[in-house]
């Protein structure tokens, strides 16, 4: 006859080293060694119990790096289980013994947060170099896109070589971005290869491809400077986005960098605050927001701004 489950449970119990070592893993994850430290016992004393505790599904680990952490999950523990621990650490809990452990616990948790403390103190100067080398110059940057609604149709108008579709993709449901450059949309193509929910369009800004109200969004990044008839183009980026739908807009500040239209094609040298406020009324746009960006360290061109407006919605 095979004995309860209960009977196995209590065996693991029945030892005053593997009850102190689960008060200490309760709701905290240590290695072999910080519990050695905890308990004050060698590591294959902790090692072998830890062993019996893994057997019983009292505890689990994870692989943490070149080191293994060992917790008690007490919510994934069987209910008979869990109910029984309760009664055993409501008992233990006027031990010395326990009380001494927990003031070794906090030690050793210090100690951990002196260790990471230090790592900052020492790398302050040195922090961002650190970071770029490991995840990118703008890794923290591209979290935030997390932000966004995945539900959300945004348009990327003036797409280029799809940089911002890439970005936004692995975030949104569907993109839909468009550029008159049968070239830029060649380049586009390759570099959004394998991502199904990207509509490329070809078409201008002044007449886009786009239904009436089809984009919840719509992006103009470092777009505008190239048209001849931006206030047109704002126009039409208000068709086609939803009543109450939104458009964010990139690009320069007023400059005098006349070699611009020769090199680059641009048409106008930024815009002014006022400027961009009064084409968005005018498209039909409200409550225009308007930042101009800190400039980045190693950046050679013009300052920029970002502007935002939502479409006013219908009037019935």
């Amino acid at each position: 006859m095979k004995a309860p489950a209960v009977i196995d449970q209590l065996a693991v119990l029945s030892d005053a080293i593997r009850v102190r070592m689960l008060a200490v893993l309760e709701g905290r994850e240590l290695t072999v060694s910080e519990l050695c430290d905890v308990v004050q016992l060698p590591q294959s004393t902790v090692s072998r119990h830890l062993k019996t505790l893994a057997e019983g599904d009292w505890v689990t680990s994870r692989r943490d790096g070149t080191r293994r952490l060992y917790t008690l999950p007490l919510d994934d523990v069987e209910s008979s289980a869990r109910r029984l621990w309760q009664v055993v650490r409501e008992q233990a809990s006027s031990s010395a013994t326990l009380a001494h452990d927990e003031r070794r616990l906090k030690q050793v948790l210090t100690r951990r947060r002196t260790q990471s403390e230090a790592f900052f103190s020492s790398s302050a100067g040195q922090w961002d170099r650190l970071r770029e080398d490991l995840f990118g110059p703008t890794s923290h940057l591209r979290a935030l896109v997390g932000l966004l609604d995945p539900d959300l149709v945004i348009g990327d108008l003036g797409c280029g070589t799809g940089a911002v579709s890439q970005l936004l993709s692995p975030f949104c449901d569907r993109i839909i971005a468009v550029d008159a450059s049968k070239e830029m949309l060649e380049a586009a193509r390759e570099n959004l290869a394998g991502q199904k929910h990207v509509e490329l369009r070809q078409g201008s800004l002044e007449k886009l491809p786009i239904e009436n109200g089809e984009l919840d969004i719509a992006l103009m990044m470092l777009v505008l400077h190239h048209l001849p008839e931006p206030k047109r183009v704002l126009a039409e980026a208000a068709r086609a986005v939803k009543p109450a739908g939104r458009v964010l807009i990139l690009d320069m500040l007023p400059h005098e960098r006349e070699e611009y239209r020769q090199t680059m094609g641009h048409v106008w040298l930024g815009f002014t605050d006022k400027q961009m406020t009064a084409w968005l009324h005018a498209a039909g746009f409200k409550g225009v927001r308007w930042r101009v960006l800190p400039a980045e360290p190693k950046a050679k061109g013009p300052s920029l701004f970002v502007a935002t407006a939502r479409r006013a919605p219908l009037q019935f």
